[in-house]
């Protein structure tokens, strides 16, 4: 319950919310943001594309880890 409240505690509120989206404005202006959030998205799609490669190929791993040694 502990790390529960001290989450909680740790989010922005409101208030906080707009004094973040104000400072973004104002140290990128208008016209960069569309290419900062374009970049950002690049990013999470690039790191979720080698996520899942990563997961694959230790899969695949595994899988030929528990073949007997005679089929491979």
């Amino acid at each position: 319950m502990l790390f529960n409240s001290a989450f909680l505690l740790a989010m922005p509120g409101g208030s906080e919310w707009i004094f973040i989206v104000l400072a973004v404005l104002i140290m990128f202006g208008g016209r960069k943001i569309p290419e900062f959030m374009k970049g950002l998205g690049k990013g999470i799609r690039e790191f979720n594309d080698a996520k899942s490669n990563v997961k694959k190929e230790i899969e695949e791993g595994m899988q030929e880890k528990d073949k007997p040694a005679s089929q491979a």
